[in-house]
């Protein structure tokens, strides 16, 4: 397989103002989910079968006393060994060898959904109870293969995302994680040498969501 393609996720820029959600919803024709308020700004509440990018809301007290709140875009990450497919019988889930990619076909309603899911270290697979059928976020696929970045990516107003071919965006993690570190120590790139939707955090990932680094 080539290297592909990989989206950077600097959350350190995000503002939450969930212009990648609403993005993924338009491009890909997503219905609109009821919502309510459940005590957090965070909405939906959770990923489902027509919201496949959700900006989740984290927040808490540090040890010195000061609040902090953290804001991670959820979504697939688009595994270079995805999970999912291991849990996969046939066809249901490919890897595009050209912009490693992982889709979800029609046949993923032939699935155990929960096998599928415990395949994800990420918690992401969501499904259509009537159907049974499987969705995530494909990446974009009909965008890049038609030289157009991903909406999420062209949404981004604050620079929090960043799409080119992997070894690129590599070494923008590498070079934007010594930046923060000279103010946060902690700051990490989330899995990078796994993913190809690479997180970076300026804290530890617990602090942002529970499946931020995978289970």
């Amino acid at each position: 397989m080539s290297e592909g393609y990989s989206i950077l996720v600097d959350t350190s820029k995000c503002t939450a103002c969930r212009g990648c959600q609403m993005a993924c919803k338009q491009w890909n024709q997503l219905p609109a989910t009821a919502t309510k308020n459940w005590g957090s700004y965070q909405n939906p509440q959770d990923l489902s079968a027509d919201t496949w990018k959700l900006v989740r809301f984290a927040d808490g007290v540090n040890g010195n006393g000061k609040v902090y709140w953290n804001f991670f875009t959820d979504s697939c990450r688009h595994c270079l060994s995805p999970g999912c497919m291991a849990a996969a019988e046939k066809d249901e889930v490919v890897q595009d060898e050209k912009t490693g990619a992982v889709l979800f076909t029609p046949k993923t309603k032939d699935l155990n959904f929960k096998a599928t899911l415990e395949g994800c270290p990420y918690n992401i697979p969501r499904h259509y109870p009537a159907t049974k059928q499987l969705f995530k976020c494909t990446m974009c696929f009909d965008r890049i293969t038609n030289n157009q970045i991903p909406a999420c990516v062209k949404s981004c107003p604050t620079g929090t995302l960043a799409f080119g071919e992997r070894d690129k965006i590599l070494e923008l993690a590498k070079k934007r994680v010594a930046e923060l570190k000279k103010s946060y120590p902690k700051a990490a790139a989330l899995n990078s040498d796994d993913v190809r939707v690479i997180f970076i955090v300026k804290d530890d990932p617990k602090k942002y969501y529970q499946y931020a680094a995978g289970k």
